[in-house]
C-alpha cells in the first residue's frame, strides 16, 4: 500500500493530499529511509513522522483498504512519542 494512502486510512493524518504534502517535505521514514508518498508501506514497517515539535515512531501492524473510525487505530502501534527540542 502506498505511504500516502496507509496514512490517510489509518488516520494518523486527515487527508491523503495532506499526507503527500508531509513525504514530500521529509518528515516521514520508513526502516530508517527517507519516504516519498509513493514509497510502499508493508506491515512490520517502523514509520517516524514528524510533526511540528513531535517525532512520533510507529509499527504498522495490519494494512486494509478502508476501515472504520473506531478501528483505524488497529493498523498500527505506536512505539515511541517524543518532543524534539528547538533549535
Amino acid at each position: 500500500m502506498r505511504l500516502d494512502k496507509f496514512l490517510k486510512v489509518s488516520r494518523l493524518i486527515k487527508r491523503r493530499t495532506l499526507a503527500k504534502e508531509v513525504a514530500d517535505q521529509g518528515r516521514i521514514t520508513i526502516n530508517g529511509n527517507q519516504a516519498k508518498a509513493s514509497s510502499t508501506v508493508a506491515v512490520g514497517d517502523t514509520l517516524q513522522i514528524r510533526f511540528g515539535q513531535k517525532l512520533v515512531t510507529v509499527e504498522v501492524t495490519s494494512l486494509k483498504e478502508t476501515v472504520r473510525k473506531d478501528e483505524a487505530s488497529m493498523l498500527y502501534r505506536i512505539v515511541k512519542e517524543e518532543k524534539i527540542e528547538s533549535e
